[in-house]
């Protein structure tokens, strides 16, 4: 029987299809299209003049029933991914081209002889591109930074947002309206405003944080209620819609958090000046003000503008020392607002509420920007403080926009939704954890979070633990934005939003001007809403795919130090080719080769057990087990870790003494 193929010349009468395209180290394209099941590749030479990362409409020109993927052309770029990448010059006799050291990226950028002045052969460059429309011919640029003089760490930082597509200057139009910005609070200003200034008001924070955006106040109601108001930054007042600032803010959508370092979505002046809420300054903000009875029940509570005057800045350590008995200024208010919050979050998880929060590694960065020592951070009640009153001020927020109507429609608004699990998915999921005592009821949504809930709880002082939450996490839907208000499954809310960060998250801003046009009730519907919900989640994803890049890159530039040692480590992946495994100590995740197996055992790969099994031996290498690894290379340039498997013949050896690192307070 022959194979269905659909012509090339033919696929301009076929529908063309939107996606965004991944293109492979080999130069391959995957075009990842929103409701079909397997994505479409296209060939090095069907990519025309698209990129890594770009929005694209693709066309399909052939279709083979029994292949998962088909094939197909790129028609055009919709959008731009990046068009900023870090390369070296290489001098012609008037004119210079740019190899990108991207992988993905399989074209030299072509300078002009007015543009590739003062450039020399080997410099390392950011090269902006310009003009790429015709994908036979290489894209033309320019060059807007050397970066001869810095460290490898340091261009490493930059490569990856670039990669992902955030640029690392703000454009000179947003640099002049920030110039021309008032940093004056009139008494126009303060008028217009609940003044909050006389209301004991703390903020708490990491200890390097310098945008401070939210803030709580506390104090006693002559009815013996206590009022609770949670401020949060308000950056409309600053940033006007529509004004370069807001176009450039969209445009990032999220702040970006890397281990060395934050690119704004906001330039400073705005996020760590004018919009943090620093201690003994007036700043101007936009509240929820709760009217809270000893048993932690919202009785009442007034949404608004408001002008306020922190008292004092707690980090998150100084916080918890008050929680956990230190007897020092505001420690009767620090502790009454963990009591509040705590009983507001275990009624939260008793209606249904998912327990997602995880271990995060910290580093310790010396002047060179180079790890001396690695943390994991654990969620401590300082944290869930400060969470159960940001949850609480967003769904009531979410809850009073939904209950207003324009012309008889609901308001478009950017929801933070999160879907119920996909039992399909769940499936596999559910079967693993079964192997380590963990069983889940699947009859309702209700019960998948309970079970999940107790599945963490009881394997939390387990090596199998880390690996059962992560896995776990992924096989439940994202969280996006969206105007289809669905709820919010994880946080078992019917309404829910961001409001709470406007200074580092897009949607918060958007939140910020429709919750006072509903306030005025003069509702204006943003037609694109949907849209800009679309761009927001993506900038999301992007910023947490390049934070996740630049914590694997200080994990590989740590672990170098340590090639040939041996360390506990849990099995945190499988396939067929090898298994990645994480260490005890420091959570850095390195790959055993299948071929370095292989001298103990032929190994098949069980997909639905997550496990490598030896033919002969039958030794299980599962996913969640403990097992030993020796450091045999880390690679920076792949951001790469390879083990080796510590094991004498097929009986394990006794467990290593495992270097332990000293513990950094945050």
């Amino acid at each position: 029987m022959k194979k269905k193929t659909i012509s090339k010349k033919s696929h301009a009468a076929m529908p063309g299809l939107k996606g965004i395209l991944d293109i492979s180290r080999s130069g391959l394209g995957y075009v990842m299209v929103e409701g079909r099941a397997n994505d479409i590749i296209v060939k090095k030479e069907n990519l025309k003049n698209a990129m890594d990362g770009d929005t694209v409409e693709v066309y399909i020109i052939k279709q083979n029933p029994n292949a998962k993927r088909a094939e197909g052309i790129i028609a055009k770029v919709l959008q731009r991914g990046q068009n900023e990448l870090v390369g070296t010059v290489q001098m012609n006799l008037n004119f210079a081209f740019v190899i990108s050291d991207q992988k993905s990226f399989h074209k030299d950028i072509f300078i002009n002889e007015k543009n590739s002045q003062g450039l020399q052969d080997g410099d390392r460059v950011i090269v902006r591109i310009t003009d790429w429309k015709d994908g036979s011919k290489n894209p033309e640029g320019i060059v807007l930074e050397k970066l001869n003089n810095l460290r490898n760490n340091e261009i490493a930082m930059k490569e990856i947002l670039l990669q992902y597509g955030f640029q690392l200057i703000f454009p000179k139009e947003v640099d002049d309206e920030l110039a021309a910005l008032s940093t004056e609070i009139t008494e126009e200003d303060v008028q217009s405003r609940r003044d909050m200034r006389g209301i004991f008001t703390l903020t708490i924070d990491p200890y390097d944080a310098k945008d401070f955006d939210d803030a709580i106040s506390i104090q006693s109601l002559p009815n013996g209620h206590l009022e609770v108001g949670v401020h949060i930054a308000d950056v409309s007042h600053y940033v006007k819609a529509g004004s370069a600032l807001d176009q450039e803010a969209y445009r990032r959508a999220t702040s970006v958090y890397l281990p060395d370092r934050v690119l704004p979505m906001l330039p400073e002046k705005i996020s760590n000046e004018l919009c943090s809420l620093r201690p003994n300054e007036d700043k101007l903000t936009f509240s929820v003000i709760f009217e809270i009875d000893a048993n932690a029940n919202v009785k009442s509570h007034w949404i608004g503008r408001t002008i306020i005057h922190s008292d004092i800045r707690l980090t998150y350590e100084e916080a918890q020392e008050r929680i956990e008995g230190l007897e020092t200024t505001y420690s009767k208010e620090v502790v009454q607002l963990h009591q509040l919050s705590q009983q507001i979050r275990q009624r939260r998880f008793k209606d249904g509420a998912i327990n997602f929060s995880s271990e995060e590694v910290r580093f310790k960065l010396d002047e060179q920007g180079v790890p001396i020592d690695v943390m994991v951070k654990e969620s401590k009640e300082c944290h869930q403080l400060i969470e159960e009153w940001m949850l609480l001020a967003n769904r009531t927020i979410a809850a009073f926009v939904h209950e207003k109507k324009v012309n008889q429609q609901a308001v478009p608004f950017p929801y933070r939704i999160h879907d119920s699990p996909d039992m399909e998915k769940l499936k596999p999921f559910v079967t693993f954890a079964a192997r380590f005592g963990y069983k889940f009821n699947v009859s309702s949504p209700q019960h998948i979070a309970a079970s999940f809930n107790q599945m963490v709880t009881t394997s939390a002082l387990h090596p199998e633990h880390s690996i059962l939450h992560t896995l776990g996490i992924r096989t439940m839907a994202k969280a996006v934005y969206s105007t289809d208000n669905i709820g919010h499954y994880g946080l078992a809310f019917a309404y829910y939003c961001h409001f709470t960060s406007p200074i580092r998250r897009y949607p918060d801003v958007l939140v910020h001007r429709i919750l006072q046009e509903c306030l005025d009730n003069r509702i204006q519907p943003i037609k694109n809403m949907e849209e800009q919900c679309l761009h927001c989640s993506e900038r999301e994803r992007k910023a947490m795919e390049a934070e996740r890049e630049g914590t694997k890159y200080k994990q590989v530039e740590w672990m170098r130090k340590f090639i040939g040692e041996e360390f506990e480590a849990v099995i945190s992946g499988v396939a067929a080719f090898g298994m990645w495994a994480q260490t005890t100590a420091h959570k850095c995740e390195g790959f055993i080769s299948m071929t370095d197996l292989m001298e103990f055992d032929d190994f098949e790969f069980s997909e639905e057990e997550y496990a490598l099994i030896g033919r002969r031996s039958k030794l299980r290498f599962q996913m969640g087990k403990t097992i030993h690894v020796k450091v045999v290379a880390a690679n920076l340039e792949k951001r790469q870790i390879d083990f080796a498997l510590v094991m004498d013949g097929i009986a394990q050896q006794a467990p290593p003494k495992i270097k332990k690192t000293k513990k950094l307070k945050f």
